[in-house]
């Protein structure tokens, strides 16, 4: 009696790669033909692309049974996209690997995955020991882990990288999850359960270029911070207490200068002036990082969807979760 095969699904975020798609497709295809225990399924989440990433999936799909589709109808983020991915997972995966459709996640590096997770890792991530980074980009990466694992109870993996396998027990837990603000590599070291990792050199994108912008990792950080780490608000109270503490001594500087040394190398309004400026700046900045937590469980609690899918393609009803 031949023993049923596990099943293997890819879940694939995509904005904007109409040029990477196919090779994609074949290049991971061809990676998994040594799996001979798995069966392989793809998804692929075109996350508002403007271009024809669509079209393609679809296309691959009317050729490939097991190559599903999910159309947002509109640019929600890479962490969305994700959170698309994995909700709308059928029942019976064992496992899923999250691959950007690039190509700079390896493909050749899937069996690997795959043979830690046999030995028993839940979790298998990946580490980049190198990629083609502009100085500004590298030096705000550094400080980002450095902030984020110095200042939050998490531990996360320097030049980590979404390409990551995840056991059928993990995934269940992290379906449950309801926030919008989301880290997922955050969310998962956050997680726990038996991890394992593997470094590899990141190539250079096949075709196009990076449309993780600026403003997307900044976002990205701020909503790091704000999820797994109150010190941005104990920071500013930290600061706050300076500047009482260093007003008080300097007053009392003032005051025995005036009256005991009779001293007067600056007027009582300059002071004024000067310490009320930076008391106000500290106002602002804590009312800021506040409006930050404020914000975010606005969202939270507002109770709109996490994404909204245009369009299907691949999927069978009845194995939807």
């Amino acid at each position: 009696m031949n023993e049923k095969k596990r099943l293997i699904t890819f879940v694939v975020p995509a904005y904007n790669e109409e040029n990477n798609i196919r090779r994609f497709h074949e290049e991971t295809n061809k990676a998994t033909l040594s799996l001979n225990n798995y069966t392989c399924e793809f998804v692929f989440i075109d996350d508002g692309s403007n271009d024809s990433t669509w079209r393609v999936i679809k296309e691959i799909s009317d050729l490939d049974l097991t190559v599903k589709g999910l159309r947002l109808s509109r640019n929600f983020g890479k962490e969305m996209a994700l959170t698309a991915g994995i909700i709308e997972l059928t029942k019976f995966s064992d496992a899923v690997i999250f691959m950007d459709a690039d190509l700079q996640h390896p493909p050749s590096l899937i069996p690997k995955l795959i043979q830690q997770w046999e030995l028993g890792f839940q979790i298998v991530t990946t580490q980049r020991k190198s990629i083609r980074y502009s100085i500004w980009r590298e030096m705000g990466s550094n400080l980002f882990f450095f902030m984020l694992n110095r200042f939050s109870k998490l531990s996360i993996q320097h030049k980590a990288t979404d390409f990551r396998l995840l056991d059928r027990k993990v995934l269940e837990i992290l379906q449950t999850f309801p926030e919008r603000n989301r880290f997922f590599r955050g969310i998962i070291d956050w997680m726990g359960f038996k991890k394992t990792s593997i470094t590899f050199d990141a190539p250079d994108r096949i075709t196009g270029k990076s449309t993780f912008a600026f403003n997307n990792l900044f976002n990205l950080a701020i909503n790091s911070f704000t999820s797994f780490s109150l010190m941005p608000l104990r920071i500013t109270g930290y600061l706050g207490l300076a500047v009482t503490t260093a007003s008080s001594l300097l007053f009392i500087y003032m005051v025995i200068s005036h009256l005991v040394l009779g001293l007067t190398p600056f007027t009582k309004l300059a002071y004024f002036v000067v310490f009320n400026t930076l008391l106000f700046g500290i106002v602002l900045a804590a009312l800021g990082l506040i409006a930050l937590y404020i914000g975010n469980i606005h969202t939270e609690v507002s109770g709109r969807p996490l994404y909204i899918v245009q369009e299907r393609v691949g999927f069978v009803e009845n194995n939807l979760l």
